[in-house]
């Protein structure tokens, strides 16, 4: 999914999730860095802490994720990126990630 991205990849801060076991992978193909956020530490992942919240309104905690399809993902990111955030400026985070990528 960032391969498209790449260039823009500095960093990447992950959980300790099974997710992220083929971690060295990503970071050889990308050429970036991953960090592990110390178990327990949500202060070390604000951002995604706050996503989660974000998300919970859509996808109940407890919910079993093979019931989400595709598509309700797709309506999901698509609802939260263009919805305006108080940082930056009440922009969509869909405006401000096509401004920093320079994406038309």
């Amino acid at each position: 999914m960032l391969w498209r991205y790449r260039k823009h990849v500095k960093i990447i801060t992950a959980d300790n999730g099974s997710e992220f076991y083929e971690h060295e992978l990503v970071a050889e193909k990308l050429q970036t860095e991953i960090y592990f956020a110390n178990p327990y530490f949500s202060w070390e992942r604000v951002l995604n802490e706050s996503f989660n919240g974000l998300l919970r309104q859509y996808i109940r905690k407890g919910t079993d994720l093979r019931t989400v399809t595709d598509k309700d993902i797709k309506e999901i990111a698509r609802a939260l990126n263009l919805r305006p955030r108080k940082c930056p400026e009440f922009k969509q985070s869909q405006v401000v990630f096509d401004e920093l990528c320079h994406v038309a």
